[in-house]
Formats: C-alpha cells, structure tokens, sequence
C-alpha cells in the first residue's frame, strides 16, 4: 500500500479565461484534477486549511472566482452559464480535458452549473454546504430576498472586521485563518476594510439565485456527485432551520440520482474552517469512487 504523497505549498498564478485575469493557486500534483470554488465575498484561500490534508497526488486548482480574490471584476457575467464558463475557460488554459468540480456556498452553485451545462468537462462534483436550497416561497419578494442576502455589517476599521469573525470562530481561531479572511477584502491606505466584490455585481448574484434557482439544474447533472452539509454545531440553534435543511437535502439527492450525501456533524457553514480534515476526508473518499 503506498503512502500519502506531501502536499507542497501552493503556486500564486495568473491565467485568462476570455477576457478575463484569473488570479488562482495551484496546489499541484498529477493526477485526477480538482477545481476548488470558493463562495461569495470570499477567495481561494477558503481552502487552505483542507487541501494540505488532500493526498499530494492529487491536482488542485483554486481559482479566485469574478469579481474575487485578485481576479477581474467586470460590470456583468454573474449568472450560472457565464461563471460556468470562466470555470471551463481555465480549464482550456491549463490543458485539463476533464476536472472533478468542487464549490463551497455560492461556489457550489457555480460547481453545479459547470456539471450541467459541461457534463463532458466534470468527471464528478462535489457541493459543500451549497446549491442544494430549496424552492423559495411564492410569496417572498424579490426585494425581501435581496435585503435577506446583504452584506454583512462588519466592515470599517481592520479590528472591527477581524473582530466579528474572530468571535464567530472563537472556538478555530488561528493566525492562519487571519491571514485567509484578510484575503477576501479590499484594505484602503488608512487601514480600513473594505467587501471586495461590488454590491451592483453582489446584486447580479443575488438575481442569478433568484431568477434562475439551482433545483433547475439539477436534473441535468449525471456525473457521480458528493453533497457535503453542515448539521450545525452543538447544541444546534434552531432544530427547525436543520430540519429544513434536511429537507432540502434530500430533495436534491433525489433530483440528481447519482449523488451521495455526507452530514459533517457539530460545525457551522465554513465546514472548511471549523472541520478542514473531516471535510478533506470526505472528499478524498468520494475522488476515489470516481
């Protein structure tokens, strides 16, 4: 039985994809590529606490996607097809004919799209805690869930910033993930925080998981796919939201027959910092069934 392979540190590389500067990490190894996404106002680095527990053989790649991380933010492009396609795009570039998909929130929703409009690009995909909602209520707005989506209040001064995260993950706070979440922002020369992505292309986003939910791409994906869920951590808040999510869960698993479920227990929506070696090995299990 051989042993696992060292992952080394990643390369910061740059590639384009249309007209678009792709900034990303390439974590390198040689076989079965996987293309991890981040979610929104996120970056590349949501991954760096999983990926080193990967096997070292296999290939990953970690785009920052548009309008994220050092990528370009153009004006438009944020629904399902035009970020599936900035996906495959770098995919070209990089001389991959065909990549497990891998996508975290927001990123899982891109995942998806790339699995249903590219079935002969995606070998499988893997959706952590992500693109498997439920159908809205008729009766939600779509200003209600504009105004439900918005950004965070936590911007401003570095220490107001760091200070609401720091004391959201009390319990996995580390140097480490300091410099991950300083990743995701834009620092002015005075010192203060600022959300990198623009709220006009924030709000093209919302509209794209608004008027184009992901339950209709789901019946289009045939590829052997991992739904990855956070049931919350202990003792959970609201046992009726988990149940909802359950519920949702499930609806996906059956919308797409191919697909599997994984519930990370005692852990919130960043499972990737919260539980980075639990999720690597649930991934690491699912790649080598494909």
């Amino acid at each position: 039985m051989s042993s696992k392979v060292v992952r080394s540190d990643p390369q910061s590389l740059w590639l384009k994809s249309g007209d678009l500067n792709i900034h990303y990490q390439d974590w390198g190894g040689t076989r079965q590529p996987l293309v991890a996404l981040h979610g929104a106002a996120s970056s590349s680095h949501w991954y760096d606490l999983v990926i080193p527990h990967l096997d070292g053989d296999i290939r990953v790649v970690a785009p920052d996607q548009r309008a994220h991380g050092k990528t370009d933010q153009p004006s438009t492009g944020y629904d399902w097809r035009t970020l599936a396609g900035d996906v495959v795009g770098a995919l070209d570039q990089l001389g991959i004919e065909k990549a497990a998909v891998m996508g975290h929130s927001w990123g899982a929703s891109t995942a998806l799209a790339v699995a249903a409009y590219h079935p002969d690009r995606t070998q499988g995909l893997i959706m952590v805690d992500g693109g498997f909602g439920g159908r809205r209520s008729p009766e939600m707005t779509w200003e209600e869930f504009r105004d439900r989506l918005s950004p965070r209040d936590i911007y401003g001064p570095r220490e107001r910033y760091l200070g609401a995260l720091r004391q959201q993950f009390e319990h996995c706070w580390s140097d480490k993930l300091e410099q991950m979440v300083m990743s995701m922002v834009r620092v002015d020369p005075d010192g203060s925080v600022h959300e990198r992505l623009e709220l006009s292309n924030q709000q093209q986003m919302l509209w794209a998981m608004w008027s184009e939910p992901t339950s209709d791409l789901m019946p289009l994906v045939k590829c052997p796919t991992l739904m990855v869920a956070a049931a919350g951590r202990r003792p959970v808040a609201n046992p009726e939201m988990l149940e909802r999510r359950r519920a949702n869960v499930e609806a996906a698993q059956a919308a797409m027959p191919n697909a599997r479920v994984a519930w990370i227990q005692d852990t919130g929506h960043d499972i990737g910092y919260e539980k980075p070696e639990e999720l690597a090995a649930v991934i690491g299990e699912f790649l080598t069934t494909i």
